[in-house]
């Protein structure tokens, strides 16, 4: 496994994209490292309680392993400790603002096995407005559930690339309304919610069968970031370049023309703030996941 603080320096480079090491034979430069955050629910079992002398009249009998939903209250007093000041300035490099506890991927990871999912605790965590618990409420949210509002109120409430990058994305991708949000939210002239529109369809790619696309839509899409690419913001310049990444790596009938668009495209410089991240070369990157046999490998889901 790699290490937290690995994949964290790695850069905040996200994206749905986030290739399996075991394909790429490396760490994953894709995801967006607020630290790689990662939860799981937290659901305790209630032993009920044991029945001590009489009970009341009509009293309905104790429930046993009766499974109790945690609130977003709660995990945020569990959460709040697990932080650190160290991790905090590490993930505030790479974007991330306050309020931020500074919770690990690990720990949250934690939280997430015990959850698994949960759809309205996903919204009322993510509309704590704290990063850690927004990155959580992606990690369980039951995407099918997910409605265009819901998914609007995510974008337009994810305040850095990312959450926009990775948390949203990745629910997206997963929902019912991923591609059609995601071909509105490109043309959005706020650049947090481009970028996120950008990383919605390559998670998309990484995880729907080929045959659900339009290839010839996808190639328009291709063209139309490759004229548009150097002149987009930073945080949506990153996402196109990933963009490029994720159809030459998922879509194996569009990988030549994707290493082509990137040969076009050349090098993407993005200002990658008090970091050491850089941008990946598209084609070169490409012709890695090819030569260890990736090439149309598809993920089970974009969150990771």
């Amino acid at each position: 496994m790699i290490s937290v603080r690995r994949r964290t320096a790695a850069c905040l480079v996200t994206s749905l994209l986030r290739f399996d090491a075991k394909n790429l034979g490396q760490q994953n430069i894709f995801h967006i490292v607020p630290g790689r955050y990662q939860g799981e629910r937290s659901a305790s079992v209630a032993l009920g309680g044991v029945c001590r002398g009489l009970a009341s009249p009509g009293a309905e009998p104790p429930t046993i392993g009766r499974k109790m939903t945690m609130t977003a209250k709660e995990i945020l007093q569990e959460i709040k400790p697990l932080g650190s000041d160290s991790y905090k300035r590490v993930i505030f490099n790479h974007g991330v603002k306050e309020p931020c506890f500074g919770v690990k991927i690990s720990d949250l990871q934690k939280i997430v096995k015990r959850i698994k999912r949960d759809y309205q605790l996903a919204l009322d965590l993510y509309d704590t407005g704290i990063y850690d618990a927004m990155y959580l409420a992606g990690l369980i949210a039951d995407d099918a559930r997910m409605t265009k509002k819901d998914l609007q109120h995510w974008v337009a409430k994810a305040n850095c690339a990312a959450l926009g990058g990775t948390t949203v994305a990745w629910v997206a991708a997963g929902s019912p309304h991923g591609w059609e949000l995601a071909r509105e939210w490109i043309d959005s002239k706020t650049p947090l919610i481009a970028a996120a529109g950008w990383a919605t369809l390559g998670s998309l790619v990484s995880v729907k069968d080929d045959s659900e696309f339009d290839l010839a839509e996808l190639k328009r899409l291709l063209q139309r970031m490759q004229k548009n690419i150097h002149q987009a913001p930073d945080v949506v310049r990153r996402q196109m370049n990933l963009f490029v990444i994720a159809i030459g790596s998922y879509v194996e009938p569009l990988t030549d023309t994707a290493i082509q668009t990137g040969e076009k495209i050349g090098v993407v410089t993005v200002d990658a703030g008090n970091t050491s991240c850089q941008v990946p070369f598209a084609p070169a990157y490409i012709r890695k996941v090819q030569k260890r046999g990736g090439i149309g490998k598809k993920r089970k889901t974009a969150k990771c």
